[in-house]
């Protein structure tokens, strides 16, 4: 059994457990980490059929002529590198750079 031995509890008024005191190191570990996607990308694509790439725009507030501003190509290019099944990892690089997330987070 993996029961932490360092943590403190501290009960309430009547006694019953109100609150845990842990280690720094040991909340840290135990936060979300950034790199992971939040709810509503998985949403927009489970519920409206989305990339990943769209998805994230979507999530991040910004249109596809901003993002292919930010890439450097026409709207219509990057339409497509959105609705492609699974774009190259150069493209996925650039374009997780211009979302300003981790590449890894395009590989859904």
């Amino acid at each position: 059994m993996n029961t932490p031995t360092n943590v403190q509890i501290i009960n309430g008024p009547d006694g019953r457990p109100a609150f845990v005191v842990l280690p720094y190191a040991d909340y840290i570990a135990s936060r979300p980490q950034e790199d992971l996607v939040p709810n509503a990308v998985v949403g927009y694509m489970v519920k409206e059929g989305l990339s990943a790439i769209a998805a994230w725009r979507k999530h991040l507030d910004l249109t596809q002529a901003e993002v292919a501003e930010r890439l450097g190509i026409s709207q219509s290019a990057y339409a497509q590198q959105e609705a492609a099944e699974r774009p190259r990892k150069a493209t996925r690089e650039k374009i997780a750079a211009a979302l300003g997330i981790p590449v890894q987070s395009l590989d859904l």
